[in-house]
């Protein structure tokens, strides 16, 4: 596991890997872990639509590639606890047909897992905000002209200026007033006229 990356995710590089984690429930089993920390099978499975038994087999599938972890200071003989490994994954498309197969696969269950966020976070989280965060809730959708260099320094000035936010909890205890916020960021480059076929 690599965590020379600016916020500590857990790179994933290896196509076993991503096929691992393109499953529904093992990603909801995931981002419970990261969001709200060290839980049992039988704690997360409310929340992630399966039986405590079959979220404990996702849970030991999902360690075999090292994302989650027995939790620290949580021994049990009745209960085993599980943490995730790092606050957040990320991983890159790799060369070979397999891997490219097996991250479109996750890439695919993400978005289809992150759809309906914007939705649900409108309708349940953005009446209960006060005015000032509410102004400060937005949406963009810009689209600019990059080379493959370009963009891979744009999202590099991205994470480094998010970086000290994103590893606040870790680091030093919040500011009176802050509070949790969520950025979902694509980056979806177009195929352009240049692929249309006469």
């Amino acid at each position: 596991m690599s965590l020379k990356n600016p916020y500590g995710d857990f790179e994933i590089t290896e196509p076993q890997a991503l096929r691992a984690l393109a499953h529904p429930v093992r990603l909801a089993i995931l981002d419970r872990l990261q969001r709200h920390g060290p839980a049992t099978a039988t704690g997360l499975s409310p929340h992630v639509g399966a039986t405590p038994s079959v979220v404990s087999w996702h849970l030991r599938h999902l360690a075999t590639f090292g994302l989650v972890t027995d939790a620290e200071g949580t021994a049990s003989k009745r209960e085993r606890w599980w943490q995730a490994a790092a606050r957040g994954f990320r991983f890159a498309l790799p060369d070979d047909a397999e891997g490219q197969a097996a991250g479109r696969q996750l890439r695919g269950e993400m978005f289809a897992r992150y759809a309906e966020t914007p939705q649900q976070w409108l309708l349940h989280e953005e009446p209960r905000l006060d005015g000032e965060w509410r102004g400060l809730a937005g949406v963009a959708d810009t689209r600019f002209v990059a080379t493959p260099d370009e963009l891979r320094d744009v999202e590099s000035a991205i994470e480094e200026l998010l970086a000290p936010y994103v590893r606040r909890k870790d680091d030093e205890t919040p500011p009176d007033g802050a509070r949790t916020v969520r950025m979902l960021r694509y980056l979806l480059p177009e195929p352009g006229d240049d692929t249309s076929t006469s």
